[in-house]
């Protein structure tokens, strides 16, 4: 079992955190789609979860009709920043370089190691011979300094990868499938903690690749009415940083006003921020960390009336839970060792049959495939693992249905609907399937199977 300390922080972190983390756990890859106007936000929001939860670097890819194999490589990779440039030599060391080095008459015509400046020729006292600049400076301080290869992100986001060509959907799921990626110049593989999430617009799995969707581990609908926490709490951040500036401003412009009072030791220790009575409210407020929130805009607010309130208010603000590479590592051998009795077994079997057979899914098994069932399975024992349980509960079965099949169910047309086979009017299959998707089929399957006691 998981200890407590990791169990607390699992439980404080927001949905995209542990829809990550799920995936991360399992070695998985995750769709996450919202409406078409929230996704620039959800991208943002995704990025800071990779950074803030989980300490891990991010590129985000963004696919269109005309992304090619090339962009795919080149936005995946992390270019590591330019090495500094060369140490320049001192004015003094410069001016040592340039003064010619004296000749004995009984010295060489040949010129001597060092006697002269980079880039610039001597004459030899002696013989007025010109002399070729020394090259020994010029391996001192080198021109092509070596970079190291990009390497891929940790975290790779891919905006709209429905709409990209076939040809670019099918390497990233040769990328999901083996974890490297063939380039014009190397084979780029990728990190230990890799994650590749598909963040597209309500629907957009649909449009996918059937063998790049089938892959995916998880699919996760974002409600933008549950707000972005950590999107929020930056903007939160900015606004205190923001605040606290001009409070300071507006503070040393009063003592100037005063004849230059000082102040005492007491508003010394804290700043104080005055608000401008027309600044706007904050606009967008986080949903799921309410009480902190709340305790937050509240002050946002007292300061858009004029009243002054602490800095130490925004240094109050409850940290974001973070989980390394140790704690992943943990849930995963956690995960693998929770035990599934045959009483739930079978109700997990069950529900995989049911879902093949439902009237409402395409023929031929409408995505309930082999790799879904896999995938199922370890997420029933992935999810005991975050709730501390070492077996699996028929609640959890039910919830990793919901996860695993919402992005693979495919509903069939009315034309191959398996009771018309048997003398079903075409108009009344119309009216069985009109507003039919995949959370209906899923939730009425659920209803069906009888889960053990």
């Amino acid at each position: 079992m998981a200890d407590e300390d990791l169990l607390r922080r699992i439980h404080e972190l927001e949905d995209l955190d542990l829809a990550a983390l799920l995936c991360l756990i399992s070695r998985e890859h995750c769709i996450v789609s919202t409406e078409p106007t929230e996704l620039d936000d959800l991208i943002e929001e995704l990025r800071l979860v990779a950074s803030q939860t989980f300490h891990l670097p991010s590129a985000v890819v963004n696919c269109t009709q005309y992304t090619t194999l090339d962009d795919l490589a080149a936005s995946i990779q992390l270019h590591p920043p330019a090495p500094p440039p060369p140490p320049t030599p001192k004015p003094q060391q410069q001016h040592q370089l340039r003064t010619p080095t004296p000749r004995t008459p009984s010295a060489s015509p040949l010129r001597r190691r060092g006697s002269s400046a980079v880039g610039h020729t001597t004459t030899n006292t002696s013989t007025g011979v010109p002399s070729t600049p020394s090259r020994s400076h010029s391996r001192q301080y080198p021109t092509t300094p070596h970079h190291p290869p990009p390497q891929l992100a940790n975290v790779i986001l891919a905006k709209n990868l429905d709409r990209a060509p076939k040809d670019v959907q099918i390497q990233c799921l040769e990328l999901i499938r083996t974890r490297r990626i063939l380039t014009r110049t190397s084979v780029q593989t990728a990190p230990k903690q890799f994650l590749f999430i598909a963040v597209l617009e309500s629907g957009g799995a649909a449009r996918l690749v059937s063998h790049l969707n089938d892959l995916f581990y998880v699919s996760h609908w974002h409600d933008p009415e549950d707000g972005f926490a950590h999107l929020d709490e930056e903007e939160e951040a900015g606004r205190y940083r923001a605040g606290n500036a001009s409070g300071e401003k507006e503070r040393y412009a009063g003592d100037d006003d005063d004849g230059g009072r000082t102040t005492d030791s007491a508003s010394a220790s804290s700043v104080v921020v005055r608000r401008d009575p027309q600044t706007p409210s904050t606009p967008r407020v986080s949903r799921t960390r309410s009480t902190h929130s709340t305790r937050i805009n509240t002050a946002l607010k007292k300061g858009d009336q004029g009243s002054t309130y602490s800095a130490s208010i925004a240094s109050s603000r409850l940290p974001f839970p973070v989980l390394v590479d140790a704690d992943i590592t943990s849930l995963a051998l956690h995960a693998r060792n929770v035990n599934i009795s045959i009483e739930v077994l079978r109700y997990l079997m069950n529900i995989v049959s049911f879902l093949r057979m439902h009237r409402a899914v395409a023929p031929g098994g409408g995505g309930v495939t082999p790799q879904a069932t896999k995938h199922f399975e370890a997420l029933a024992k992935s999810l005991a693992a975050l709730h501390g349980l070492d077996y699996v509960t028929p609640a959890l079965v039910g919830l990793a249905a919901k996860k695993a099949y919402a992005h693979r169910i495919r509903i069939t047309s009315v034309e191959k609907e398996r009771s018309l086979q048997w003398g079903s009017e075409v108009g009344a299959v119309e009216a069985l399937l009109e507003g039919v998707d995949a959370e209906y089929v899923i939730e009425d399957v659920l209803g069906m199977v009888e889960a053990p006691l």
